[in-house]
């Protein structure tokens, strides 16, 4: 198919239960993505954790755009982008600090961390004080910040952020609600994977639950964790559709039907008592043995925040056959001895050495490889079509390993792609 037809007929392109391989190879096609995706929706940036003081920075990312997520001296956050306005360097390097300004290497610019533009050597070179007043740092068009999760838009107009999240909100809801605090802390830095694969395998993975049992049954039989068994044909998980991209592995029945809080974490309340009476202090002993049971959630929040259990990705798209997954421990404020073990977990499971992250990231570099094939052209979702259903939300659901995650993500995709048209 030429890129020609590619970019004009979204139709020919995605069906109801598959997707055109081109999809995953044209970089016509990744152009139109992050104008059309990445440069107009809701895309999560940082958490306001990561900047907790006056004059603290750190830079992140929208999409391929490297932006400066800064808390001035008011205590607000700004998204700036890290591009001296001048000849286009960059104006920050380090990763992150703590400043009131950014100086670029190249003529010495200097902005404050609001953006505006404070001066330039030799100033006489120019005629009064509009540099000045035009040159700022470029910035996100709009920012809007949920229970301490900091999003951006290059959009000026368009959905709230809260009309972006939808029934997502409860996701964030509920990983929160585990915090005896009602805080978390995303402080303990990012780990970075590239893998040669388009970023929309990554999407389509974080909630497939056909997968786990095969791509993970090694790492699953060492630890003994029965996280396997969760992803079977006899689970009474449920894969959700959540609405604007957002689905969900929903484990709680399953979490449930079995009743040990913490269970989902694959321990008991005796190896981490303080956080157990922290919780049960904040919510009281019915609700905290409720939320022990029911856990973190495994939620896909389109187009790049994975929340997984005790994990969070951010997923950043360099190039139509490159990306990047940035991964954090969940940390919750005030709670040390099971942010210790989640921190544990995290670093055995997705670390360098990890086997979890490792055995996704093989099957997204094969599946990119293979969607080159030249037949047969199309990549088949059609797993659980005939058992789809509503819950009493009215969200669209299918069993534990139903393919309702992957056909809800290239729904909202298609949809945001003719809009853009």
């Amino acid at each position: 198919m030429s890129t020609v037809d590619a970019t004009a007929g979204w139709d020919r392109l995605i069906e109801h239960d598959r997707v055109h391989g081109s999809l995953y190879t044209d970089p016509a096609i990744y152009e139109a993505e992050l104008e059309r995706i990445w440069y107009r929706t809701w895309v999560f940036v940082g958490h306001v954790s990561e900047v907790p003081e006056p004059n603290d920075y750190v830079v992140k990312s929208i999409g391929p755009q490297p932006v400066i997520m800064t808390r001035d001296k008011q205590g607000e956050i700004h998204l700036l982008l890290n591009r001296c306005t001048h000849r286009a360097n960059l104006v920050c390097d380090a990763p992150r600090g703590n400043s009131s300004a950014f100086r670029c290497p190249y003529h010495g610019w200097t902005f404050s961390n609001t953006g505006r533009l404070l001066g330039y050597p030799f100033n006489s070179g120019y005629d009064g004080r509009e540099a000045k007043r035009e040159l700022g740092l470029g910035r996100v068009a709009r920012i809007g910040i949920y229970e301490g999760f900091v999003f951006g838009s290059f959009a000026e107009e368009g959905p709230t952020l809260l009309e972006h999240l939808g029934a997502a909100r409860e996701a964030l809801d509920r990983l929160v609600a585990l915090s005896p605090s009602g805080e978390l802390d995303l402080s303990a830095g990012w780990l970075q994977h590239k893998v040669k694969a388009n970023w929309k395998m990554l999407v389509e993975n974080e909630t497939d639950g056909y997968h786990p049992q095969f791509v993970h049954s090694s790492i699953f039989s060492v630890a003994q964790s029965g996280i396997g068994e969760l992803y079977g044909e006899e689970s009474t998980a449920l894969s959700r559709d959540l609405g604007n991209g957002h689905t969900e592995n929903d484990l709680r029945p399953e979490f449930r039907r079995i009743g040990q809080p913490l269970g989902w974490f694959g321990t008991t309340p005796d190896r981490v008592p303080d956080y157990v009476a922290q919780l049960e202090a904040a919510k009281g002993v019915e609700q905290a043995r409720e939320l022990l049971i029911d856990g973190s959630p495994h939620v896909m929040l389109f187009p790049n925040l994975f929340i997984a259990e005790i994990q969070l990705f951010v997923i950043q798209p360099l190039a139509v056959d490159e990306t990047v997954q940035h991964v954090t421990a969940v940390q919750y404020k005030g709670a040390p001895d099971m942010n210790r073990r989640m921190l544990q977990q995290t670093i055995g499971s997705v670390g360098p050495a990890g086997f979890l992250l490792a055995d996704d990231s093989e099957m997204y570099e094969r599946n990119q490889r293979g969607v080159h094939a030249r037949s047969p052209e199309w990549v088949v979702l059609k797993r659980g079509t005939h058992r789809e259903r509503l819950d009493e939300d009215g969200h669209l659901v299918g069993d534990a390993t139903d393919e309702v995650p992957q056909r809800a993500i290239w729904r909202h995709y298609r949809r945001l792609m003719e809009a853009g048209a």
